[in-house]
């Protein structure tokens, strides 16, 4: 995959063929908060030193070592740039990355291994990852100079790393494979979670791979697959929006020599019967809001999803591009939109975006960037980073309430435990993709104390809302058919977010 500074969305290939029937390492010390490096390894803090062959990627996976890698895509050719990368710190001044000269003055990136194989994928440049997008920032000269080499200036994210540590490490315990994403109320996110990872180590000094990119390890949270009922906060908000609040509802609809199901059509007695929105909604019916788009209509369709949700035109962010997928082709393909299915696909960082939305009501534009620092002092913010609460979407006023009945309602089906001062909201989706079944939970841990407008200069005593989005890849490893069974998954992420 050819490198790029500008990072998209991954639209697999193989999507072409989810289509509707008639569709035309070791752990160290912890650096202490906050740390500089000015080109020297401070006391504590380590590289890896184990080979290829010794070192491990995640238990029971198979990987390639830096050799084989090197045989495959060729080895990256030594950095020309004069200006050596800055230093890249979570929100608290934890390092994350950092450079050094090696004998022959070439640039040598390493990480703490402490963070290596949880930020594997999001940052590394070998993944495409934040290092790469944030090049040109962190190569810009450091406005004073740094002892050792010339020095770009340094970056503070708002990723937690002890939240990402403590995430990856209960999603590697229970052999969860897919992502968690959490992000704060004001946009920034806090953690974004891939497991499988690998050692960067393995592979340090090898061009971009695939594998590593958008393959097995990389970056899942950034990734687009359908969405499956996730997608039915944007249903219900438009079904809401042009007046559709009761519909017939058979449990199975056939029409054009195929049918719809819901998901209890051949359990649940009732059938058929006259369903309202909010019915509709808890119960996650596929009928319902197929029904509904049919009455909406394509083009109101895609004009509401795009103007309430953003959802069409590309989002731009400082870590890249959130580009959805929407397609309509025939009626068949807008009817199974409705419940993200047919050409629909997007991402679990967007589905925290509209959670987000789904709480407070607009969506803010998600970002990473905290700070732009000085490498030689943490304390000394060079440059603002990403604007915070940054509105790019709005559900209208009258259409909130509904939303968050019909989420809350989904939410005490889970059973949840929150802490005290917290509501929760939530939608879950099970979704077919070209790989397997796909099963995605969208939590809102909403402080009744949070107006969603709170913006933070320090993120240490941060008390406000979390957005977690959970995916599940490997439902059949837990015995998982629907995506509310995998709630004590998402309990264990909940549990790693507010205990850390």
């Amino acid at each position: 995959m050819k490198k790029s500074s500008k990072r998209y969305i991954s639209a697999t290939v193989a999507a072409l063929s989810l289509i509707s029937a008639t569709s035309c390492g070791t752990v160290v010390q912890t650096v202490s908060s906050p740390s500089v490096h000015t080109g020297m390894l401070s006391k504590g803090e380590t590289i890896s030193t184990t080979t290829a062959a010794e070192s491990i990627i995640t238990e029971d996976v198979t990987v390639t070592t830096a050799m084989e890698a090197a045989t495959e895509t060729g080895t990256k050719p030594a950095v020309s740039n004069k200006v050596m990368r800055g230093n890249l710190y979570d929100a608290d001044g934890d390092i994350l990355m950092f450079s050094q000269s090696d004998s022959s003055g070439k640039e040598v990136r390493m990480t703490n291994d402490s963070n290596k194989v949880a930020f594997a994928n999001v940052l590394n440049e070998m993944s495409e990852g934040i290092d790469l997008t944030l090049d040109k920032t962190l190569r810009t000269p450091n406005p004073t100079v740094v002892e050792g080499g010339e020095y770009g200036q340094s970056v503070q994210l708002t990723f937690d790393a002890d939240v990402q540590n403590a995430i990856y490490d209960y999603m590697a315990s229970q052999n969860m494979n897919g992502c968690a994403v959490v992000m704060r109320s004001d946009g920034s996110l806090m953690a974004q979670v891939s497991y499988p990872s690998y050692d960067p180590d393995v592979y340090y000094g090898v061009e971009t791979e695939e594998d590593l990119a958008w393959g097995t390890y990389g970056n899942k949270a950034f990734q687009n697959f359908p969405p499956g009922s996730c997608f039915k906060i944007m249903s219900e908000v438009l079904a809401d929006k042009h007046g559709i609040y009761s519909l017939y509802d058979e449990g199975e609809w056939f029409f054009d020599g195929v049918s719809i199901v819901n998901w209890d059509h051949d359990t649940n007695g009732g059938y058929p019967m006259q369903r309202s929105l909010y019915s509709a909604f808890v119960n996650s019916s596929n009928i319902y809001f197929a029904r509904a788009f049919d009455q909406i209509g394509k083009d109101a369709v895609l004009e509401d999803l795009d103007t309430i949700f953003h959802f069409g035109t590309d989002i731009e962010c400082d870590f890249g591009v959130l580009g959805n997928n929407i397609e309509i082709y025939c009626n068949d393909d807008l009817r199974r939109t409705a419940f993200g299915q047919s050409y629909v696909m997007t991402c679990p960082i967007y589905l925290a975006a509209l959670g987000r939305e789904a709480a407070y009501g607009d969506m803010v534009r998600p970002f990473i960037v905290k700070n732009i620092v000085d490498t030689t002092d943490f304390n000394t913010v060079v440059e603002a980073g990403s604007k915070s609460n940054e509105v790019i979407g709005s559900i209208p006023v009258e259409c909130r309430q509904n939303l968050l009945d019909g989420m809350s309602g989904v939410a005490s089906g889970l059973g949840i435990s929150v802490p005290a001062g917290y509501e929760f909201y939530a939608k879950t989706g099970t979704a077919e993709t070209w790989e397997n079944d796909f099963l995605y939970i969208t939590g809102i841990l909403k402080n009744t104390a949070d107006d969603g407008n709170g913006v933070y200069t320090d993120y240490n005593d941060y008390n406000g809302s979390y957005i977690i989005v959970i995916q599940v890849r490997n439902p059949a490893y837990f015995g998982y058919s629907y995506a509310s069974e995998s709630a004590a998954l998402y309990q264990g992420i909940v549990n790693a977010v507010v205990n850390n």
